[in-house]
C-alpha cells in the first residue's frame, strides 16, 4: 500500500488543487463540460469522461473511448485587513495572492463489452484546496498553509436495460493528502517567553494521508431521440489523515517532538440531475442541478498522541457547513462539420455561513461565465478547449482564535475570482 500511495503521489505531483466550486469541491473533471459551465454533465455523452459524472451514459458508446484532460486554475483571491485588537496597522493583513495556481489532470477509458454491458475507468479529483500565506503573516494562527489533494480512481460498469433506460455503478478508491500548518504570527507581549516567539514559528504542523472508498450510481433515460435525462449519486467518503505532528511552542512540554497525529473529515455526498435536448440538427441545450451534502463537514480538528499514549486536540476549528446547490445551463452549436461551439452559465452556492468564514478555506457564492468548443481532427480523434471566468462576491468578516493562551481576533474583506483554461484530447478506436 505504501508503494501504491507513493506512485500516485509521484504521478500527480504537479497537482495542488485550488477550490473553485463550493468550499473545496472541484467541478473540473473534464474540458468538454468546462465550455458550457458543466451544464448537463449527467446527461451529455460527449466522451469517456462520463465515468466521473454518470457511468450509465457509457452504454451510448459503440466503440472504445479514451479521454485525457488538463485544466489550469489561475486564481485571484485577495485579502484586505479591516480591523484587529492590537492597534496594528490593518495593512499587515493585506495579501493579494493567497491561492497558488494549479493544474488539474484527468484521464478516462470506456469500452463496450457487448450490446448491453460497458465498462470504464477514470482518474480525476472531486475535492482539493491550497492556500498559503507568508511565514511571518500577522494572523499566522488562522493562516499558514492549508492543503487537501485527492485522487479518485473509479472503475465502473453500466447495463442497458432497454433502448430508453440504462444504469451504471462505480467503485471509487480515493487517495487523499492533507497539510495543516499554522504559524504564531503577531504575538502580544503577554509574557516574556511567549513574546519572544518569532512570527514564523510553527504553532501547528501536521501532514498526513489516507485511502477512502465509496460508490457512485447513475441512471439514464432517453425520452426520445432528441431528449435525454440523467442522474448520478456519489456516496460520502470518510477520510482519516494519519501522519506526523509537531509544535514549536516553547511553553509546551512537547516542543519540537515529532508525534503521531490525525485529522478526520467526511468528503460529502454529491447528487446531480441533468437534462439535454437537441432542438434541431445544430443547436442543443443542457442544464443541471447539483446538490452537495456539505453538512457532513462540521469541524476541522487535529488529534495528537502524546508519548504517554494520551490523545489531545492540537488544533480545532468549527466549520458547520450547510448543504449547497449548484445550478447551470449551457448550449452547444454545430458551427460546421468539424467545429462545435459551446457556452454556459452557472451559479455556485457557498455552504459556509457568515459566522464561519475563514481565510484558510476561503469561499463565497460564485458565478461562472464559460465558453469553448470541440474540433474534430479526423474520424477518430478530436480536441476540446474551454475557458471559464469565475466571479465571487466580496465578503467582510471577523475570524477569531479561541485560545486561553493566545486568543486573537482579526477582520477582513475578501475577494475571490478565477480563470480556468483547459484542453482535452479524445480518441475513438
Amino acid at each position: 500500500m505504501k508503494f501504491t500511495k507513493t506512485l500516485i503521489a509521484a504521478s500527480l505531483a504537479f497537482v495542488s488543487a485550488d477550490t473553485f466550486a463550493a468550499a473545496f469541491q472541484l467541478a473540473e473533471q473534464n474540458v468538454s463540460g468546462l465550455g458550457r459551465a458543466y451544464a448537463g454533465e449527467a446527461s451529455v455523452a460527449d466522451d469517456a469522461s462520463v465515468v466521473a459524472r454518470n457511468p450509465a451514459l457509457m452504454t451510448l458508446f459503440k466503440e472504445k473511448q479514451l479521454s485525457v484532460a488538463a485544466i489550469a486554475v489561475i486564481p485571484d483571491v485577495s485579502l484586505t485587513g479591516t480591523g484587529n485588537a492590537y492597534g496594528l496597522d490593518n495593512s499587515v493583513l493585506n495579501d493579494d495572492s493567497i491561492a497558488p495556481s494549479a493544474i488539474i489532470p484527468a484521464g478516462y477509458f470506456t469500452m463496450p463489452v457487448n450490446d448491453r454491458v460497458s465498462v470504464g475507468f477514470g482518474a480525476f479529483s472531486n475535492f482539493g484546496l491550497a492556500t498559503e500565506f507568508n511565514d511571518d503573516y500577522a494572523a499566522g494562527q488562522i493562516a499558514g498553509e492549508t492543503e487537501i489533494v485527492t485522487v479518485n480512481m473509479n472503475a465502473s460498469v453500466a447495463y442497458k436495460v432497454s433502448e430508453q433506460f440504462s444504469f451504471g455503478i462505480g467503485l471509487n478508491a480515493i487517495y487523499a493528502e492533507a497539510k495543516i500548518i499554522r504559524k504564531f504570527g503577531f504575538v502580544p507581549p503577554v509574557n516574556p517567553v511567549i513574546a519572544s516567539i518569532p512570527a514564523s514559528a510553527d504553532a501547528v504542523n501536521l501532514e498526513g494521508d489516507d485511502m477512502g472508498y465509496g460508490l457512485n450510481v447513475g441512471l439514464m433515460y432517453q425520452l426520445d431521440e432528441n431528449s435525454r435525462f440523467g442522474f448520478n449519486y456519489r456516496t460520502e467518503t470518510d477520510i482519516t489523515f494519519e501522519g506526523e505532528y509537531f509544535t514549536q511552542l516553547p511553553v509546551s512540554p512537547l516542543q519540537n517532538q515529532v508525534l503521531p497525529g490525525s485529522v478526520e473529515i467526511t468528503l460529502p455526498a454529491i447528487a446531480e440531475f441533468s437534462g439535454s435536448h437537441q432542438l434541431d440538427e445544430k443547436l442543443g441545450v443542457h442544464y443541471s442541478v447539483l446538490w452537495t451534502g456539505w453538512s457532513s463537514f462540521d469541524s476541522l480538528e487535529a488529534q495528537v498522541t502524546a508519548p504517554t499514549g494520551d490523545k489531545f486536540s492540537a488544533f480545532g476549528k468549527t466549520e458547520d457547513f450547510s448543504d449547497a446547490m449548484r445550478y447551470s445551463i449551457g448550449a452547444d452549436y454545430q458551427y460546421s462539420e468539424n467545429l462545435m461551439l459551446r457556452a454556459g452559465f452557472a451559479f455556485d452556492e457557498s455552504p459556509v455561513s457568515q459566522q464561519h468564514l475563514s481565510i484558510s478555506i476561503p469561499d463565497t457564492d460564485r458565478f461562472w461565465f464559460s465558453f469553448g468548443g470541440n474540433y474534430a481532427i479526423d474520424q477518430n480523434s478530436n480536441v476540446d478547449l474551454g475557458v471559464s471566468v469565475l466571479r465571487g462576491k466580496t465578503q467582510k468578516f471577523t475570524e477569531k482564535v479561541e485560545s486561553e493562551t493566545l486568543p486573537q481576533q482579526w477582520s477582513f474583506e475578501s475577494k475571490g475570482h478565477a480563470v480556468l483554461i483547459g484542453a482535452q484530447y479524445n480518441y475513438t478506436f
